[in-house]
């Protein structure tokens, strides 16, 4: 019989959670599912399956994070996989957004992703296994979005904090893959999943401004299949070698070559200023 895995999944009530969370019990594997709220309804949706345990819990909360994770070990004896899937989008002009919007999108986005992290290591160091599998953005790659920049932010934290953790759990075993989606036809574009700042400058109609609009106009008409995320998603967490970064998407990939290309241009042309500030008594390579 081949081995269960137990998987912790944040933000499971919709969007990529929830998708997630019933190709992950379509395997036979055990899911611990967190919401914010009505747990019941999500434990309901799956007809109460036995390999599911829903957890009400808020991921900025540290000490709610920490009785979640042990609630869910209680239950199944061990967590293979965590998905930090929990977060939401913030629409807005770098200069648009009050600190107060900003640092809730961060206590969300970047430091529920750090509690949860904190709160499972010590279970998968213990076990000498594990794989940490954080959900960033096309956005986490590149900031090139007009009214994206500061959810941007909050996603390039997470690609660099992956990067790093890779690096520092591997010697115990334990894996970290930061996934970066494109646009996939979830409910990200929905109010329940994006906040928009409250304070919108003209001045910023024609990059703000039109981002908005172009929003609302793609809603449900993205590219991406989420299913198909989800089925990606249990094929990172059964490989043997997994990725340290995993591109969902082929607007993240051309996304991403053109990025590429245009970071290739800048050195390229400012090769000269970047090799010329070492001290003169260091040699040239």
């Amino acid at each position: 019989m081949a081995h269960k895995k137990t998987w912790f999944i944040t933000g499971a009530s919709r969007g990529f959670g929830l998708d997630i969370t019933k190709a992950v019990l379509a395997t036979g594997d055990q899911v611990i599912a967190t919401v914010r709220s009505k747990g019941e309804e999500l434990a309901r949706q799956f007809d109460k399956h036995p390999g599911l345990l829903v957890v009400t819990l808020d991921v900025t909360n540290e000490a709610q994070v920490q009785a979640g994770i042990q609630t869910g070990i209680d239950k199944f004896g061990k967590i293979d996989v965590l998905v930090n899937n929990a977060g939401y989008g913030l629409l807005s002009g770098v200069e648009e957004a009050t600190d107060a919007e900003v640092k809730a999108n961060y206590e969300v986005n970047v430091f529920g992703t750090l509690n949860v992290i904190r709160a499972v290591l010590p279970f998968m160091r213990k076990a000498g296994a594990g794989h940490i599998i954080n959900i960033s953005s096309v956005g986490g790659l590149s900031g090139a979005f007009p009214g994206w920049g500061l959810y941007c932010s909050t996603k390039f934290a997470i690609e660099g904090i992956t990067e790093a953790l890779a690096l520092e759990v591997a010697p115990l075993g334990i894996k970290a893959t930061v996934v970066s989606p494109g646009f996939f036809r979830t409910n990200f574009l929905d109010q329940s999943s994006l906040i928009s700042s409250a304070q919108q400058i003209g001045d910023y109609k024609k990059t703000v401004g039109a981002v908005r609009d172009f929003a609302a106009q793609i809603n449900y008409k993205q590219p991406g299949d989420p299913q198909k995320l989800a089925l990606a998603f249990v094929q990172l967490a059964s490989s043997a070698n997994p990725p340290v970064h995993l591109l969902l998407g082929n607007d993240t990939l051309a996304m991403y070559r053109e990025k590429t290309k245009a970071l290739e241009n800048d050195i390229e042309n400012w090769y000269e200023t970047t090799t010329g500030t070492d001290h003169d008594d260091v040699a040239k390579k």
